[in-house]
């Protein structure tokens, strides 16, 4: 037996971990599309992923943890399917519509299932704590990604100046 082989099993450990984890978001996040982060539990993503509660919690060690983690999936998947396809249209307004299209896009395919912004926003609106805290940091990326794509569209001229407003402007500094 090679010296390298030994840290093999480790590695290969970590990386079943890990696909296990990326498997319980994924079913966690298609729940709380449907019933909404306050609706998830570790019991009903156990039952989903047809796993041991005992499982599930090892891989996140609370509701909280699994709801954060289901609120940070969501925003990575909206950042590959809305910002990062509009990055490759021109600066300014051919960049800007590509973000509104991209999002419209995904807008009109949760209809069914729910947006995690939209959800947990109303749900957590008035309850601080690090759910909240994922859930604002999300929205404030994606509307920084959007008061910059404005601001080009200005530099370029595309857009007049007093083309974004005070509202787009404080929710990105919040």
């Amino acid at each position: 037996m090679s010296a390298t082989a030994v840290p093999a099993k480790p590695a290969r450990a970590a990386q079943k971990g890990q696909q296990t984890k990326a498997v319980i978001v994924d079913a966690a996040l298609a729940l709380a599309a449907q019933i909404g982060l306050e609706g998830l539990s570790i019991g009903a993503v156990a039952e989903i992923t047809k796993m041991s509660k005992s499982g599930v919690f090892a891989h996140f060690g609370s509701r909280e943890e699994l709801q954060i983690s289901v609120v940070r999936e969501y925003h990575a998947r909206f950042e590959q399917e809305v910002f990062f396809p509009a990055l490759k249209a021109p600066r300014g307004l051919p960049r800007l519509r590509a973000m509104f299209a991209n999002w419209m896009k995904r807008t009109s395919t949760e209809i069914d299932s729910g947006c995690i912004y939209i959800s947990g926003a109303s749900e957590f609106d008035d309850r601080p704590g690090p759910v909240r805290d994922a859930l604002v940091e999300s929205v404030s990326i994606w509307q920084a990604a959007v008061l910059r794509a404005i601001v080009q569209s200005q530099s370029e001229g595309h857009l007049r100046a007093d083309a974004t407003s005070a509202r787009w402007r404080s929710r990105s500094t919040a």
